[in-house]
């Protein structure tokens, strides 16, 4: 018979993998985002003088 406490889950595991994913996303999106504009800047100049 399941007890509630056994449903809870490993909730300080579950903070500290959401609290890593956002730190990635965060690195990531401050490294790749210039360059990222650049690609999007250069592709609507190019649609726009077509």
């Amino acid at each position: 018979m399941k007890t509630v406490n056994s449903d809870r889950g490993d909730v300080p595991g579950w903070v500290l993998i959401t609290l890593m994913t956002a730190g990635l996303v965060i690195l990531i999106w401050g490294i790749a985002g210039p360059a990222l504009q650049g690609v999007f800047d250069q592709a609507i100049s190019r649609v726009v003088s077509f």
